[in-house]
């Protein structure tokens, strides 16, 4: 199977890339976000792929960093999401925050992107809500460079999707944090203190 490819760029759009190696071209389906992190078209360029073979076709689908590959695996591993539904997701969210949103169990969010509907965006909670653990997201930083940690961040982004006011919402996070130091690993627990503290 193929993993990894390096080589000159010949062709690049929102979905696609086609990357020369050893004088054969390698048609390869792309995110947005590998998109506006290639280079112009003749540089070389590398993308970690995932091969899907099916009876009727082999097709490459290729990502500029691991961390996007390995969301896109835990996506096609949902029932009902093939790789082309993944790709459009990952076109259609950040990868950093579809990971806060799943850990979130931020239905919203998730049905705000194309092709995913209530149904699904309940089933890519339950699925993979437990298994996105080696997935890192930056950490949120407040105007004073407090870091609210994985949990926080969560916590952050669930309480902004549900209409409150970032700094609101920040200073909840605070509050909750002053109140329940050790809530600041739990999401569910952190989010219920701020829940309370906004109110």
């Amino acid at each position: 199977m193929i993993a990894h490819l390096r080589g000159r760029l010949l062709l690049k759009n929102p979905n696609q890339a086609i990357i020369e190696c050893a004088g054969v071209g390698y048609d390869v389906t792309i995110s947005v976000a590998t998109f506006t992190s290639l280079p112009a078209e003749g540089a070389e360029s590398a993308l970690h792929i995932f091969t899907n073979v099916r009876e009727d076709q082999i097709a490459l689908f290729g990502f500029s960093d691991k961390q996007e590959k390995r969301l896109f695996e835990r996506l096609i591993a949902v029932s009902g999401i093939g790789p082309k539904l993944a790709i459009t997701v990952l076109s259609g969210i950040a990868a950093d925050r579809l990971v806060m949103a799943i850990r979130a169990k931020d239905h919203g969010t998730l049905t705000k992107i194309p092709g995913i509907g209530k149904k699904t965006a309940e089933r890519v909670v339950l699925e993979l809500k437990d298994k996105l653990d080696d997935l890192a997201v930056a950490p949120v930083f407040d105007s004073a460079g407090v870091s609210y940690g994985v949990a926080g961040e969560d916590a952050l982004s669930a309480l902004v999707n549900l209409g409150y006011a970032r700094p609101a919402a920040q200073k909840a996070i605070e509050v909750a944090l002053e109140k329940e130091p050790d809530a600041a690993g739990d999401f569910e627990r952190l989010f219920r203190a701020a829940m309370g503290s906004i109110r």
